[in-house]
């Protein structure tokens, strides 16, 4: 069986391969060029997620252009590239390459101005207003227990090794009921159910709820570590990432067209 990776391996020396007659070559293998134009697409892929281009980097590709080849030209040899595996994955890889030359002509025509960057953003700050939270809870399932939790509390014990031992929610139990939002242990009451985030939202810093809460999950006991107002981040800071969202938002719309205008039986 020629495996995915293999085919992709073997894709990347077919597809890029240019006729060798007049272009400089990275080496020769058994006779076979090959041609400077396959170094340069992989730096260009590199360099577009973030590397630098270094002569180190070169080093490391010739070397694997160099291995690739060396397989390649033994597949050939025993005839994979003959099989009906390998012929399957080419199509297959051959399409995921046009969509991806798609994706990156859209990407490049998709216009975005500053001015509706600077709007996008201003929309995002003001829905970042309010306060947000570093909570914890505990989550039962009656009240009964919940208020025998509450009363364990009011004799010292520790919230955090009774979220561990009693809250049904296992994923914040595990951690002494803290709860993670986007911003890690920060949280905007505007994640939870708005029984649970009227209830965040009125407590302040080291408050326990005084009773338990209840909402479709259960019931629960509320702690608050700390409580701060939230700040939205400079606008130079986030610019090329709202924008590249933009972007593609804008590319998602030209597909869901298409889409819809294909016929599909």
């Amino acid at each position: 069986m020629f495996t995915q990776k293999r085919i992709s391996l073997a894709l990347a020396g077919g597809l890029l391969a240019l006729s060798t007659t007049g272009f400089a070559a990275v080496a020769t293998v058994n006779g076979v060029a090959i041609p400077d134009s396959r170094m340069n697409a992989v730096i260009k892929q590199l360099t577009q997620r973030g590397q630098k281009d270094s002569p180190e980097l070169r080093t490391r590709i010739k070397e694997k252009l160099i291995q690739e080849e060396i397989l390649a030209q033994e597949a050939q040899k025993r005839g994979i590239d003959k099989s009906a595996d390998y012929l399957s994955g080419m199509e297959l890889a051959k399409q995921q390459l046009l969509v991806g030359a798609l994706i990156n002509d859209y990407m490049s025509k998709a216009q975005v101005s500053d001015a509706d960057v600077k709007a996008e953003y201003d929309k995002m700050k003001a829905s970042a207003s309010g306060k947000v939270f570093k909570a914890r809870h505990i989550l039962v399932k009656d009240e009964a227990e919940a208020n025998a939790i509450l009363a364990e509390l009011k004799k010292g014990k520790k919230f955090e090794d009774l979220a561990k031992s009693k809250s049904i929610d296992k994923t914040s139990a595990t951690q002494g009921g803290e709860l993670n939002g986007p911003q890690g242990d920060w949280v905007n009451p505007q994640l939870f159910v708005k029984e649970f985030a009227d209830a965040l939202a009125a407590m302040g810093k080291g408050q326990i709820s005084k009773a338990p809460v209840k909402s479709q999950f259960g019931f629960h006991i509320i702690k608050v570590d700390d409580v701060r107002e939230n700040k939205a981040p400079e606008f130079k800071d986030v610019k090329d990432q709202i924008k590249q969202q933009m972007q593609q938002q804008a590319v998602q719309k030209q597909i869901d067209e298409l889409s819809k205008k294909a016929k599909v039986e």
